[in-house]
């Protein structure tokens, strides 16, 4: 007797097989058909109220590399991707329903000229460009850029806020935002 979990796994398996066979009958690129597969996806899990099944930003990543152009860092760390001038970039996501930028999770150091450093060689300023992606049921609507040195200019003042206080925290880490109202001022549409 076949068990039903061999069955399930048949039609899974016969289902990526036709729609594999229409999909190289349409000719499109492996970056069309990663789009198409991560938009379905996306759609599937909001009908079903499931939730967002891309809630680490990776793939969201790809889908900016390949819209915009870009080819995706190799890595997890560092870069986001590079561009078209060979520069590394940096990408924030959202699926709200404005574009915003979080920057989250900064390294804190013992002193203010330390956190500078770090912030200007290592965190922000090494990504010529940086893009605030904004993606609806797993498409990406809209897409600014901003340079490093714009990003850089707008997060130290917030971060030096916080810095005084951060290590009595919860979570000791440094985050500040990008917002809306500064990515219309300051950033360039691209997509």
């Amino acid at each position: 007797m076949i068990s039903k979990e061999k069955i399930r796994k048949e039609k899974i398996r016969e289902a990526q097989d036709r729609i594999e066979k229409l999909l190289l009958a349409m000719g499109l690129t492996e970056e069309e058909k990663f789009v198409l597969h991560f938009e379905s996806m996306a759609k599937l899990a909001e009908e079903n109220n499931w939730g967002d099944p891309h809630s680490y930003a990776r793939s969201k990543e790809q889908i900016a590399a390949f819209m915009l152009g870009h080819t995706i860092s190799a890595t997890l760390s560092g870069a986001d991707a590079i561009n078209g001038r060979g520069e590394e970039v940096e990408y924030k996501s959202t699926n709200g329903k404005k574009v915003k930028g979080s920057y989250t999770g900064i390294s804190v150091f013992i002193i203010w000229a330390a956190q500078v450093r770090y912030l200007r060689e290592k965190k922000i300023l090494p990504y010529a460009e940086h893009y605030f992606n904004r993606f609806e049921s797993g498409r990406l609507v809209e897409s600014w850029m901003m340079t490093g040195q714009q990003v850089y200019d707008i997060l130290v003042p917030k971060l030096k806020k916080k810095f005084a206080t951060v290590r009595t925290k919860k979570d000791p880490r440094l985050s500040a935002n990008i917002t809306n109202k500064e990515i219309l001022k300051y950033g360039v549409r691209v997509l």
